[in-house]
């Protein structure tokens, strides 16, 4: 490891420097999840090139050297990209945001003790990786940029094998949804369990009148983009949690469960009681307690604005993330008794949560979320 210390700054310096960087990345995070519904883009191709571009001509004024020839590199492949002669893929955003997470890292640890650590061999391993993305060789540029985001994080190696396996066609995500959320290659306790789950859901949506195949919607959608994102989620916990994580809402008053009228304060606290009532019902199950942690958690927000408890994302467990994502898509596109709108369109539904993720949604959920959408939508169109 070497350690760089730099030349003396004024503390406000790098006080702005960081917020432009903060800033910069938030911008970035909403870009590439739009990409992933639009990945053709090419104002949104430059906008990510052009932050890439603000940040290390920022750290080139500070002389924050390290940094600046794999930013360079990552500038270059977007320029590529920019220009249509390589091709956006899910890869390249998680090479972006792990790019920008080591620069921001490495200048709160300068502002923090003076000085910041780098292992300038694993940088050189990096811009050799990304230098051989070419326009001439888009073939290899899957399994390059791989290589270059293990080198960020090797954390990610199985998740990324995965994706590569389901792009040579092993395991790969059905073409449509399944018929209900049920996974497949249950035991047959799991298989019991996961029939009841799903048969008091179906009872509970009775006692609405805007519930009908509320369950099996969202349990097949979040399936299909488990499935899609190479199953990083226990999908057996998730299906559970995606049947149960209403069931509170069973023992409200159907006067409440039915207003058109906007909540009262007490009205809206009692309606969030529900992520209590539900998870509750999975408490003496031990072997579902992932799935009651995901019901718990699934209004919260990685802004911390959610309930109950106002946990930020890094707390917020990646069921929740998904689930907060397809609870909201559903409610969107079909009736509620509060909401006096028509229902949304699919499509006019996910653009309408991309303008508003920011707190919201798990940008790295959307970006899974958006590319299931692409998929399913593109298909229905065909």
């Amino acid at each position: 490891m070497q350690t760089f210390v730099p030349e003396e700054l004024e503390d406000d310096i790098l006080t702005d420097l960081m917020e432009e960087i903060n800033e910069l990345y938030e911008a970035s995070e909403q870009t590439l999840i739009e990409l992933e519904l639009r990945p053709t883009d090419n104002e949104l191709q430059r906008s990510l090139f052009r932050s890439i571009h603000t940040i290390k001509g920022d750290l080139g004024l500070v002389n924050f050297g390290p940094m600046i020839p794999l930013l360079q590199h990552v500038e270059d492949l977007l320029d590529f990209l920019r220009k249509g002669e390589v091709d956006y893929t899910s890869t390249m955003s998680d090479l972006v945001l792990l790019t920008m997470d080591r620069v921001k890292n490495f200048v709160l640890e300068v502002m923090n003790a003076g000085s910041a650590q780098y292992d300038e061999h694993l940088h050189s391993q990096l811009v050799e990786a990304i230098e051989q993305v070419q326009p001439s060789n888009k073939s290899r540029h899957e399994a390059l940029l791989t290589d270059a985001v293990l080198l960020l994080n090797p954390d990610l190696e199985l998740s990324l094998q995965q994706k590569n396996n389901m792009s040579d066609g092993a395991d790969a995500p059905p073409a449509t949804l399944a018929n209900t959320g049920i996974p497949k290659h249950l035991s047959v306790e799991q298989h019991m369990d996961m029939l009841f789950f799903r048969e008091m859901m179906k009872t509970i949506e009775h006692r609405s009148n805007y519930w009908g195949g509320r369950g099996d919607r969202i349990a097949k959608l979040a399936l299909y983009i488990n499935h899609l994102a190479a199953k990083p989620i226990d999908e057996e916990q998730l299906a559970v949690a995606c049947y149960v994580h209403d069931f509170g809402m069973a023992f409200m008053p159907l006067h409440i469960l039915n207003k058109t009228d906007s909540y009262t304060d007490n009205e809206f606290n009692l309606m969030r009681s529900h992520v209590y009532k539900s998870a509750r019902l999975l408490e003496h199950l031990e072997q579902w307690d992932h799935a009651r942690k995901i019901v718990m958690q699934h209004h919260e927000r990685p802004d911390g604005s959610g309930y109950p408890l106002g946990i930020k994302e890094q707390d917020i467990c990646a069921g929740a993330r998904l689930l907060a994502i397809l609870d909201t898509y559903d409610a969107l596109t079909h009736s509620r008794a509060h909401n006096k709108q028509a229902p949304m369109s699919k499509k006019e539904a996910v653009i309408h949560m991309n303008r508003n993720a920011k707190g919201q949604f798990s940008p790295e959920w959307m970006r899974h979320f958006n590319h299931a959408m692409t998929i399913l939508l593109t298909k229905q169109a065909s």
